[in-house]
């Protein structure tokens, strides 16, 4: 079926079923980012393949949702599909909420697969379009004529070690059965696949880059209960489970669960994280208390061990770089490199390592103008072959069994203009600015985003996404609850924490500039002022000095620049090749 087929085919089943508006959001019964193949819905219905995004419905129109990170690739994978582009403002806002109380009439209907749509974003559609009396109900639409639709995944799941992760999953239970008696609650449910994983020590193989498993988990004050498909775990694995106090259950079972909960309890339920059609089968005597998971908040603040084994990660994946650096450098202009033959030579370096499990995101590897896409991926229609000119972005990351990369650097291929020049300095100059911050306990992502955006404030520039996000622990690259955003999100940061700081200046069809390394909270210290915190840099990289203009930075931007080279070359060159120590330390020379 084309794109415009499979419209008209839901809009067929609409029209049958009385449904005025057709919501298709990007998520899975877990309100996960990154989806199994089964629910990659956008894809299947538009062609989009965008990680965000949210479609919509109606008999006289379809329109796609998404924010400035996908505004070039929208519009053209929307093209002859029958979809147009709506832009969003404010990225990750459910701006299309307005769109449909001030489009549809009074008393009409709007549906969707409850399965695919948060707590959260169902009340509040419920909430926002009440005064219109317009209603929200239950339809998957997409099943009927999705031919060949992917499987659920069947990949088996493993248990990590105490060794690696710090703590056992009957000491986490016990704190979240401590924080749960806190907000009055019996009980909990957890969707989240990321915090299944830490909080049992689990990890898998069912999404793309995050090391997780389709599971749901079901505690309250005696019991704990895994929902999961039993075969993904050998007899070892869920007999450890049972020994630290977790049965196990079914995946699909969870249904059940829920309609069986004894009456009068509070259930504690994260809104963002849960979906909208389990929540909904909770007993009408329950009460709910709505909050964060504990559990993310206990996730983001990394123990001892966990930041001893990132900082590992950091030696391997530094190594990794080191020798992709060197191998642009010796191969460019002589091989044909492309943008995908030089993401899977990165993947190469890094799958020599010990312990490397896998990319932890698709490389984003863009060449000239591609860079100026910030969530660009490759295909082999766009793909570009890179030559000594011009500006080469490669933003990627690596899973290892002991921790978590994401790292973005520029490597000038040669010719480089002024404009390249400037705009490398000042995103070099924000990532300096914002790393060697010091703040007050208390202090929130958006005042440390602020610092990072002065220096291109100055020159009147911006950017149209977030300076940095939450890492895991071997989970997702992109972890809460803590951003670095110019949202007003009440989150402090907090020691222990790991994030990215990522600024970026982009020139649509010229080029776009970024530079990220994750930093750790920690301790700066206390006075009569307050407590203190600064960032660590956990990535070690070089970074290109032959890009910048001196006369842009500082004395102190030098400073930090020339101690983080010489801290890339003592802690990556005893683990190279004599060759390969020697080039480094020739491109970590202080300036």
């Amino acid at each position: 079926m084309t794109y415009k087929e499979k419209l008209a085919a839901i809009r067929a089943q609409m029209k049958e079923n009385g449904v005025d508006a057709y919501i298709i959001p990007s998520a899975d019964p877990h309100i996960s980012e990154y989806v199994p193949e089964h629910y990659k819905c956008l894809r299947f219905a538009s062609g989009f393949t965008g990680s965000a995004g949210t479609i919509l419905i109606t008999h006289e129109f379809a329109g796609l949702w998404a924010d400035f990170r996908y505004f070039v690739q929208a519009t053209e994978q929307l093209e002859g599909t029958g979809y147009e582009l709506v832009k969003l403002k404010v990225q990750h806002a459910p701006e299309y909420i307005s769109w449909l109380h001030q489009t549809l009439p009074d008393g009409a209907v709007v549906a969707c697969d409850q399965n695919l749509l948060s707590v959260l974003l169902g009340e509040l559609i419920t909430k926002e379009l009440a005064d219109k009396n317009i209603s929200l109900k239950h339809f998957d639409f997409l099943s009927s004529i999705w031919e060949n639709r992917p499987a659920l995944p069947v990949e088996p799941a493993f248990l990590i070690s105490e060794q690696f992760t710090g703590e056992s999953a009957s000491s986490k239970l016990t704190r979240l059965r401590a924080a749960l008696k806190q907000h009055k609650a019996q009980s909990t449910l957890i969707s989240s696949l990321d915090d299944i994983a830490w909080l049992l020590n689990i990890r898998g193989k069912d999404v793309s880059y995050n090391p997780v498993v389709l599971s749901f988990v079901l505690i309250d004050m005696e019991s704990a209960t895994l929902f999961i498909d039993a075969a993904k775990l050998t007899k070892e694995d869920l007999l450890q489970l049972e020994q630290q106090g977790v049965k196990v259950s079914g995946y699909h079972e969870i249904e059940a669960a829920l309609a069986g909960l004894s009456p009068n309890q509070t259930v504690f339920i994260d809104p963002k994280r849960n979906c909208f059609a389990l929540y909904q089968l909770l007993p009408t005597s329950v009460k709910v208390v709505q909050q964060i998971n504990p559990t993310t908040h206990f996730k983001a603040v990394k123990n001892a061990t966990e930041i001893e084994h990132t900082r590992l990660a950091m030696v391997k994946d530094g190594v990794a770089m080191t020798r992709f650096f060197k191998w642009m450098e010796k191969n460019t202009g002589k091989i044909t490199i492309t943008e995908l033959s030089a993401a899977e030579q990165l993947l190469a370096f890094r799958a020599e390592l010990e312990g490397f499990a896998g990319a932890s995101f698709n490389t984003i590897g863009g060449y000239k103008a591609h860079g100026a896409l910030p969530h660009y991926a490759a295909t082999e229609e766009s793909n570009s072959e890179i030559l000594p000119e011009g500006l080469f972005l490669v933003d990627s990351g690596g899973q290892y069994r002991y921790g978590t990369t994401d790292i973005t650097r520029m490597i000038a291929m040669g010719n480089n203009t002024d404009e390249e020049k400037q705009d490398y300095t000042l995103v070099l100059k924000g990532l300096i600015d914002g790393s060697s911050t010091i703040y007050p306990k208390g202090t929130r992502g958006y005042q440390i985003d602020a610092i990072c955006r002065k220096p291109l404030w100055d020159y009147a520039i911006n950017y149209g996404h977030g300076t940095g996000h939450g890492v895991g622990f071997f989970l997702n690259v992109h972890e809460g609850p803590q951003v670095l955003n110019p949202t007003s999100v009440e989150i402090e940061m907090e020691e222990g924490m790991i994030t990215s700081i990522e600024p970026g200046i982009y020139r649509p069809g010229k080029h776009g500039v970024r530079i990220e390394n994750l930093v750790l909270t920690i301790k700066q210290g206390a006075n009569e002022f307050g407590e203190f915190y600064a960032f660590e840099t956990l990535t070690l990289a070089l970074i290109d000095t032959s890009l910048i203009k001196k006369d842009l930075l500082e004395n102190r931007h030098i400073t930090w620049l020339n101690n983080y080279h010489q801290q890339v070359y003592e802690k990556l060159s005893t683990h190279l090749t004599p060759e390969e120590s020697a080039w480094l330390k020739q491109k970590t020379a202080a300036i």
